[in-house]
């Protein structure tokens, strides 16, 4: 039975030419069995029709805040508690402004402050309106108060364009809503512990080397293993992203900052998953002072040193010893690599992608994994990070009890 049986989503459509993707959302909501209510704004309805979402979700479509026919009935009040979850897609630049600035000028704004489900938006736009900074602090705003920003994609658009704020396909959209309420208990019981993100190696107190790792896939598989009843213990390099709920984070720098609280957390942990993109090198030394340019030398050298690698040293203990997972990001020869680090680090499992493309890996919000165990390979195709992280999970935990 799919996870969405019988949950109640209510689907705000906003104004934008990718409203009339969201006729094929609800077909696929209701294709996994949920409850689907359909709440447009005015611009909405300039694209399509409301009549499209009455036929396909089998519910009336609301439209306006003080209707006295829905106040008889289901009123804006009870509309926003039968929710489970608010999901707005397309969720139009004007709409992520109005929802960051608390605004109630319409009825599904007003929803929004009136629920208390979550709220998920599948941003839709312009690219140049998407890059905007004004854009980029509401995105913010609206994370860093639990709001979930599903995408955007980057491709071509309907201005003929090219670059990010497509809205999410339909089938992700439907995947990424069904990820919320993921209904396995498989870690119940179990402390899970994950590294994310990269980390930074000072080269004097204004620089520093690092890598292109977002924390994405890191912090989708923190949220997912919590949904899966784990206790979580998120240990984060610098990353902008949302802490997962009910998820203890701990944030650190460099590597050695992360080895350390990676030893604290695998001393009480079951599970020990390194999703982190650890620096495999640091400076020597660190410079007091700015490093200064010298007039007339062309060049510089840097003096690099290893650093700790922090799950081999966890996979390699001889008491205390979690079940151990690892990442390997390669851009090349991926699942030979990826084999031989499973090997050499002594590893329970390793997940391995390719980060050479764009619309995979570091900074994007979709991926495509191989799953090795001492047992054989498992591929698991390209999806929302989102989706991917419920999968390995459920993987995870099946291996774990072995």
């Amino acid at each position: 039975m799919s996870s969405l049986a019988d949950k109640r989503i209510l689907l705000g459509i906003s104004g934008g030419i990718a409203a009339y993707k969201s006729a094929d959302l609800v077909r696929r909501l209701k294709e996994r069995g949920a409850q689907v209510r359909v709440v447009m704004s005015a611009g909405a309805r300039e694209f399509v029709q409301p009549l499209t979402f009455q036929a396909l979700s089998g519910n009336p479509v609301h439209t306006d805040l003080l209707d006295p026919a829905a106040e008889a009935a289901m009123g804006h009040i009870e509309l926003a508690k039968w929710a489970n979850l608010i999901l707005i897609a397309p969720a139009s630049a004007q709409m992520m402004a109005k929802l960051a600035c608390g605004m109630a000028d319409d009825l599904l704004t007003t929803l929004c402050l009136a629920s208390e489900a979550p709220v998920a938006l599948a941003p839709a736009m312009n690219q140049a309106m998407w890059r905007h900074p004004a854009t980029a602090a509401n995105a913010k705003t609206l994370r860093d108060r639990g709001v979930q920003l599903w995408g955007p994609a980057a491709g071509s658009q309907a201005c003929g364009d090219v670059g990010p704020g497509r809205m999410l396909e339909p089938a992700d959209l439907a995947l990424q809503t069904e990820s919320q309420f993921g209904s396995s208990d498989c870690l119940r019981g179990k402390r899970v512990a994950i590294t994310a993100g990269p980390t930074r190696e000072a080269l004097d107190p204004v620089r520093y080397l690092s890598n292109h790792s977002s924390g994405k896939m890191g912090f989708a598989l923190a949220e997912a293993a919590r949904k899966a009843g784990a206790e979580v213990t998120l240990i984060a390099g610098p990353v902008n992203l949302a802490t997962p709920a009910h998820v203890k984070r701990v944030d650190v720098i460099d590597a050695r900052d992360m080895r350390d609280a990676a030893e604290r957390a695998a001393d009480l942990c079951d599970i020990f998953i390194s999703a982190a993109a650890v620096a495999d090198f640091r400076p020597a030394s660190v410079a007091e002072q700015k490093i200064k340019k010298r007039e007339g030398c062309d060049e510089s050298a840097i003096t690099l040193v290893k650093n700790p690698d922090i799950v081999a040293g966890i996979a390699t203990r001889s008491e205390r010893r979690p079940f151990t997972v690892g990442f390997a990001a390669e851009t090349q020869q991926v699942e030979q690599y990826a084999q031989s680090k499973l090997q050499r680090k002594n590893l329970d499992m390793i997940i391995a992608n390719d980060v050479s493309g764009s619309e995979t890996g570091f900074n994007s919000d979709r991926n495509a994994v191989t799953v090795i165990d001492r047992h054989g390979n498992t591929q698991l195709p390209e999806a929302l990070k989102a989706d991917l992280a419920r999968q390995l999970i459920e993987i995870i935990a099946v291996k774990a009890q072995k």
